[in-house]
């Protein structure tokens, strides 16, 4: 395989050298071996970024300043672009994080195009607010940029979650710096030619790989007007309390132990391949997934033998094959996090019924067999805490009301399910889990949907007008 090589950073439109000589590898995560690389960016590259987004903020006939409809106009052309690189944004994003390409094209390709063609579909339909004062008068309310957005976005979905905030901030009339994670940089560089080619003007979109000084120079840097973070909920509290000091407005999409609660009347053959997306996908590597299984006393034996068999059978294996259901996790630390957090489980009296072995056949990278591990008490750290890998815990509960609390009793809110064969049974138990986000018998983000958490998981949303609304502030004109 051929490694993918950059030698230029994407700032103010045009690829320019770096002023220092060092790189970031990154390393395959099928394979434990380098890749590609890319330049880090220093401090002067993060000034000069910021410089460039604040000058195409405040260019009065720049970004800002383009009527909606031009600037939907601008968020399909990069939605086209896209599409075009499609294939080359997938196969990066595989190499480097293990994500199975069939999800890689589906999701970090799709959901980028799907987010900006929604947004430009929003921003044409909105209109001006007016309102009678209640006091007498008309007022106009405006919803205006908030200026320069530093975008920083984790390795699990990097192209999708980068969207999650470009696609609102550039629809808002904002300008971005984007910060990758260093374990996914090669994605980044392909979406750099895509907004060459969109046409965007210079400076609305600049790129600054690096790792977290360099994020936490960005998030402190005077010239940024608000962070957007997708992350673990420690580095969330550290960015919220900088820009807490700053007085800087702040969006946060942090971590989550979500729980699937499974009603007694629940057919889970019917729902495995949607129980796998809201569980296991992308290698368990997924921020919503709802791995805390909550099952029934009544039927507990049966949905501990029904789970474990379902699990057994998914294909592990190089992501790049179609077939493959599960890949490696994203980096040896993740591997020994997940590999130490089963052994915590065991201890804990939980009972490995398939999986958490190294497969013999896969000896390079960061592969794990898919694991279910049953008779998991609720306070446990591997039932508490963010894993981030492919591993299902079940407790059972005796009735919906130990469901409801067991399900509520946990740091995190942001995703979760209910299985059931009652849909308004299953909505009256969804109601009573506080949580940002749930799904009844399935669960998948959605853009027009908003979409973020509760509690540890977050102090946000992202995604439908809400997610546009993060990315403006209000101006009231009396008329």
């Amino acid at each position: 395989m051929n490694t993918l090589d950059y030698d230029y950073l994407y700032i103010n439109g045009e690829w320019s050298a770096p002023s220092t000589p060092e790189r970031i590898d990154v390393i395959g995560a099928a394979t434990g071996k380098r890749v590609g690389s890319v330049p880090s960016s220093a401090h002067r590259e993060v000034d000069y970024a910021v410089e460039s987004a604040q000058r195409a903020f405040n260019d009065p006939e720049g970004w800002a300043a383009w009527s909606p409809t031009r600037r939907a106009a601008g968020l399909d052309a990069l939605a086209t672009a896209l599409e075009a690189h499609a294939s080359d944004i997938a196969y990066s994003v595989t190499v480097q994080n293990g994500m199975p390409i069939n999800l890689a094209r589906q999701l970090e390709t799709g959901m980028p195009v799907a987010t900006l063609r929604y947004f430009a579909g929003l921003i044409r339909e909105q209109g001006d607010d007016n309102r009678r004062g209640y006091l007498g008068g008309d007022v106009r309310v405006l919803r205006q940029p908030i200026g320069v957005v530093a975008a920083i976005v984790p390795w699990n979905f990097p192209q999708t979650l980068a969207f999650t905030k470009l696609a609102p901030a550039l629809a808002a009339g904002c300008t971005v710096v984007l910060k990758p994670s260093p374990e996914t940089v090669l994605d980044s560089m392909v979406l750099a030619r895509a907004i060459t080619e969109s046409g965007l003007p210079p400076g609305v979109v600049n790129i600054v790989p690096g790792g977290r000084s360099l994020g936490e120079y960005l998030v402190a840097h005077p010239g940024v007007d608000k962070v957007a973070f997708t992350g673990s909920t420690d580095t969330g509290r550290a960015i919220a309390s900088v820009c807490g000091q700053l007085l800087r407005p702040v969006s946060l999409e942090l971590g989550g132990r979500s729980a699937a609660i499974v009603l007694d009347d629940a057919n889970m053959t019917d729902h495995l391949e949607s129980f796998f997306g809201a569980a296991l996908l992308n290698n368990g590597q997924c921020c919503y997934a709802t791995t805390r299984v909550l099952a029934p006393e009544s039927r507990y034996d049966e949905i501990v033998e029904q789970l474990t068999s379902f699990v057994s059978t998914l294909t592990v294996g190089d992501p790049l094959s179609p077939d493959t259901q599960v890949g490696p996790l994203t980096t040896a630390r993740q591997r020994d996090r997940f590999e130490s957090y089963l052994s915590m489980g065991i201890a804990d009296g939980g009972k490995l019924t398939t999986g958490g072995s190294r497969p013999a056949d896969l000896p390079e990278g960061w592969f794990v067999t898919p694991a279910v591990m049953a008779d998991v008490n609720n306070s446990s750290r591997i039932a508490q805490e963010e894993v981030f890998g492919p591993v299902v815990t079940i407790t059972s509960y005796s009735d919906e009301n130990e469901a409801v609390r067991l399900a509520n009793e946990s740091n995190y809110g942001l995703g979760g399910t209910v299985w059931t064969a009652d849909l308004d049974r299953g909505l009256a138990v969804a109601r009573r889990v506080r949580t940002g986000t749930i799904g009844i018998n399935g669960y998948i983000p959605d853009p027009a949907i908003p979409f973020g958490g509760v509690k540890d998981s977050g102090a946000s949303r992202e995604f439908g007008p809400e997610g546009l609304a993060a990315y403006t502030h209000l101006q009231s004109v009396h008329l």
